[in-house]
């Protein structure tokens, strides 16, 4: 059992645990991910490793409630314990050697671009942060990107936070302001990741975007995770989950992201239906 030792309410539909986990914590590096069961009979999710902390032996995970799983995560609280968190899962990032790097995260993708920012920042390495969000209401890990960035940005759609726009909007800006980058990283949503690759592309500039498709056994034998990259099939959790941005077919990924709404939606009404406890159901 894995016991959570902090949890923290980071806006109304994101959460932030840490969890007792000495073993993963010790050999955790930013781009891997862990895979967790709440209970016997329960699902398998994947959740990108967002910290860790090698002396308390703890692995932060943060995590939006969409669905059945998740949610049932955000009810537990500090003192409860995860049946099977395993991990680290999946290729740590290759960090090393850059002297000038954007990192952009997009909503939740901001809490996976955090540990690759701080990585680079404790590596030497000018860090420009960007992170953008539906409103400021949803903004996540401020504090925490702003410790690490030589510069942060931070833009809304709706501009509640005075700064309206999108993170392609702002790397746009910074790269014709004459910022020499030598790696982009990218982590968010399927289309923001295509955006910034295809603007990127551009100017020359070498992407990185993490890859989250469905996983199941995290090993690579289901084959649920399988992304086209400069046309091979790669599997997010034993060949990424990072890639070039490049080379990644996001059309099909966003077609098969889409698969299993309807499964998802299904298994959620029928847990919300049932009434008190845990259901293996």
């Amino acid at each position: 059992m894995y016991k959570i030792v902090r949890k923290e309410i980071l806006n109304p539909q994101v959460k932030l645990m840490e969890v007792q986990a000495p073993a993963i914590a010790k050999k955790a590096e930013p781009g891997q991910f862990i895979i967790l069961r709440i209970y016997d009979g329960g699902e398998r999710i994947p959740l990108t490793i967002a910290d860790y902390d090698r002396e308390k032996g703890t692995v932060t995970i943060i995590f939006q409630e969409v669905g059945k799983t998740t949610k049932l995560l955000g009810t537990l609280n500090e003192g409860d314990s995860l049946l099977d968190f395993v991990g680290p899962l999946g290729v740590a990032s290759h960090l090393e050697g850059y002297k000038k790097v954007a990192v952009i995260g997009g909503g939740l993708g901001t809490a996976i671009a955090y540990p690759q920012a701080k990585k680079l920042h404790s590596l030497g390495a000018e860090v420009h942060c960007i992170a953008g969000f539906r409103n400021k209401d949803l903004i996540i890990l401020e504090d925490e990107m702003k410790a690490v960035s030589d510069q942060l940005y931070i833009t809304t759609d709706d501009g509640s936070n005075g700064n309206k726009g999108f993170v392609t909007d702002v790397l746009k800006k910074l790269i014709e302001e004459g910022n020499q980058y030598d790696l982009v990283v990218a982590i968010g949503p399927l289309i923001m990741m295509k955006v910034v690759s295809n603007l990127t592309r551009e100017y020359g500039i070498k992407t990185i975007v993490s890859m989250n498709p469905v996983m199941v056994d995290g090993t690579g034998m289901c084959g649920g995770c399988r992304v086209t990259v400069g046309g091979e099939t790669k599997f997010a959790c034993v060949d990424g989950p990072d890639f070039d941005g490049h080379l990644i077919d996001f059309d099909e990924a966003m077609r098969r992201q889409s698969m299993y709404k309807e499964h998802e939606r299904h298994s959620q009404e029928k847990h919300e239906c049932k009434l008190g406890g845990v259901t293996n159901a």
